[in-house]
């Protein structure tokens, strides 16, 4: 069965402590943690910013889980000038961000760590963009072996679609690197639930879900944004990793509080997986 989650984006003003006892009193299995490093004083549940062993059990006493750790990596960087920008140019900065995110999702048992490709600058080659946002990748994948992490590659971007996202982990070719597919990005590129789910298969391993009417969050269930399709689609294809409910109150300080926001939401995913899950042609597995 798939596992309810939602991201702290929700909440940036909350301390972990809160943010634990919210996803106990709102029946969520998981939350995925996000994180700007450890300089950073953005949100308050950071938890680069709280010792490790801490913030593993203030999530543990509560029964929940620490599911992913979300990053704001992205490796499209370009190299300038060209062969001479390897010298100059701090060219491995995003790979030494990842590899630190990986190390913090071990110290705090966290299974995944999301990721970006992003975007292929104007005028320059795809094949060029995409070769190097590989070779980062690949490092970082690299770092995590025999860590208990995975990488997860979020679309967005320059690589919006599933297939896109796909074809980049396929280049990659690397067991540690999988996909965290967002929903309402995908959607809104023209991905459909089915065939999204379809072309990730195996590789999909962290579910993102969103609703939005005329590209302004609303509850879950009530916008243009087919998310039971997706969440039905998921439990039909034995999907069993977290499903990441996002409310993007640390963007838009004005969205209702995340204890509102939230009420209801595990719920009602489970209330959508449940029949479908029972139809589950084969397993599509997730778990570590």
């Amino acid at each position: 069965m798939l596992k309810p989650t939602f991201s702290t984006v929700a909440c940036p003003e909350l301390s972990l402590r809160a943010v634990a006892e919210l996803a106990e009193r709102h029946g969520f299995e998981g939350v995925e943690l996000r994180t700007f490093g450890d300089d950073s004083k953005r949100m308050a549940c950071d938890p680069a910013l709280t010792a490790e062993d801490k913030t593993r059990t203030l999530f543990a006493s509560r029964g929940v889980e620490i599911l992913s750790l979300a990053t704001s990596c992205r490796f499209d960087a370009t190299v300038f000038p060209p062969f001479i920008g390897h010298l100059v140019c701090d060219t491995e900065r995003s790979v030494r961000e990842a590899k630190h995110a990986v190390d913090l999702a071990v110290r705090i048992e966290c299974p995944f760590v999301r990721v970006f490709a992003f975007e292929i600058a104007p005028r320059e080659k795809p094949a060029a963009a995409t070769a190097r946002i590989v070779d980062r990748l690949r490092k970082v994948c690299d770092h995590a072996d025999k860590t208990g992490a995975r990488i997860v590659l979020e679309n967005g971007g320059s690589f919006e679609t599933a297939v896109q996202v796909r074809d980049l982990i396929e280049r990659v070719n690397h067991p540690l690197l999988g996909a965290c597919y967002a929903l309402a990005t995908g959607w809104a590129a023209g991905d459909t639930a089915q065939a999204a789910v379809a072309a990730l298969g195996s590789r999909l391993w962290v579910a993102r879900i969103k609703d939005l009417e005329n590209g302004a969050p609303v509850r879950l269930g009530t916008g243009e944004v087919p998310c039971r399709e997706f969440v039905e689609t998921l439990a039909r294809a034995g999907f069993d990793g977290p499903v990441v409910y996002e409310w993007d109150r640390a963007w838009m300080p004005d969205l209702a509080p995340a204890d509102e926001a939230l009420a209801g939401v595990a719920a009602k995913i489970v209330e959508w997986a449940a029949p479908a899950s029972k139809l589950a042609a084969g397993p599509l597995h997730s778990t570590p």
